[in-house]
């Protein structure tokens, strides 16, 4: 999942992402491969499982009935090292999702990667996408990548019911987070529940934190040079955002269950406590994506009454309104009519819809329909 952080992203991704103008359209990028009887096998490498996997399966469902083309998917946290070590022995998935920029880069120019541009109809695809989309899945000027599902991150979540019991209200700065978190452990709950565990990509969630810190913070002229290497780890900017976190998780009355409980609790579950009746957390920092998790895991829970959420509150006023996105980003490994014809799918409004439905996914597809948003 790539990460993006800027002020503008929330333009991009809510704006540019969710307020269709019209609905699905019969032409979409690469359609007609879609429609044909191909059959035979593609294999698909990403990041998902559990839900996330079983909306994946369900969105390329109607492609296997309409090709006949078997969709075989293998998930893995560990993306960047299986995918490098599958690329090095001559063993590349199909398709596959791509672990970030730099490595994106790195494989088109090893020549790994193929030019969509020669796979995807691209003036539908612009028609269709913004173009700060399909740039991010470019190197050195070749279409290599494109997104197939986004979120949006620094959002905080809480139970409505729980805060309004207990007489909390959403804050609206920083301060006033911390004055709110404080009043929680006073009460004797913990104010975050907080979970690192992803297997082999253990602690992203941890970076997300730290970023959305270093992104309200110092700013997106700070952020860019930080992720570009311009900025050391060690500098003022990134001391100074270790040092505002660890208000929160350097401080045992704050997280539930402590440090052992961050480090070893799954970033998907670590949710759930605020849940539980009483409530173990009042608050949980993660993505859009998120909200299947809790559905999951607590069955009959339904966005807005029993979960909702606050954009993660500014801290400086000339970064007000600043926002950070990220997004799936799919490559092309193997030049095969089955690798074609599933990536001209996943494109289309019809195959987003699908996951968007289900929830926990935004698409970065302009043509599909607000009514397809489940919340």
């Amino acid at each position: 999942m790539w990460k993006i952080g800027h002020a503008s992203w929330l333009y991009c991704i809510l704006g540019l992402s969710l307020a269709a103008c019209s609905p699905p359209t019969s032409r979409a990028p690469g359609q007609a491969g879609t429609t044909e009887r191909i059959g035979g096998t593609v294999n698909v490498l990403a990041t998902w499982g559990g839900d996330e996997q079983a909306s994946f399966l369900a969105m390329v469902q109607p492609f296997e009935e309409r090709t006949g083309i078997r969709v075989s998917y293998e998930g893995t946290r560990d993306l960047n090292a299986v995918l490098t070590t599958r690329v090095q022995g001559g063993n590349p998935p199909d398709v596959a999702g791509l672990p970030g920029p730099g490595q994106v880069a790195e494989l088109a120019r090893g020549g790994k990667l193929v030019d969509l541009s020669g796979v995807l109809d691209m003036n539908a695809m612009r028609e269709q996408y913004a173009d700060d989309w399909l740039k991010l899945g470019q190197a050195d000027g070749k279409q290599v990548g494109i997104f197939i599902k986004s979120a949006v991150k620094g959002l905080i979540w809480y139970n409505p019911k729980e805060f309004s019991r207990a007489g909390y209200a959403p804050p609206k700065s920083w301060d006033e987070l911390m004055t709110l978190t404080r009043r929680m452990a006073d009460t004797g709950t913990t104010p975050w529940c907080i979970g690192f565990e992803a297997g082999a990509a253990s602690g992203w969630a941890g970076t997300d934190w730290l970023e959305d810190i270093v992104l309200r913070q110092s700013g997106p002229t700070v952020y860019e040079q930080w992720h570009q290497g311009k900025i050391k780890w060690s500098s003022p900017e990134i001391t100074r955002a270790w040092e505002t976190w660890g208000q929160i998780v350097a401080d045992p009355r704050m997280v539930f269950g402590g440090r052992q409980a961050m480090l070893a609790t799954n970033f998907g579950e670590s949710g759930n406590p605020m849940f539980s009746s009483p409530p173990r957390c009042y608050l949980h920092h993660q993505a859009s994506f998120i909200t299947s998790f809790f559905v999951e895991g607590n069955p009959g829970l339904k966005p807005v009454e029993d979960f909702n959420f606050f954009s993660f509150p500014d801290m400086d006023q000339r970064y007000v309104g600043s926002i950070e996105g990220a997004g799936d980003l799919f490559g092309m490994f193997r030049d095969t009519p089955q690798a074609r014809a599933l990536m001209q799918y996943l494109v289309t409004p019809e195959a987003q819809s699908i996951w968007v439905k289900r929830g926990g996914a935004i698409s970065p597809n302009k043509r599909i329909s607000l009514d397809d948003y489940p919340d």
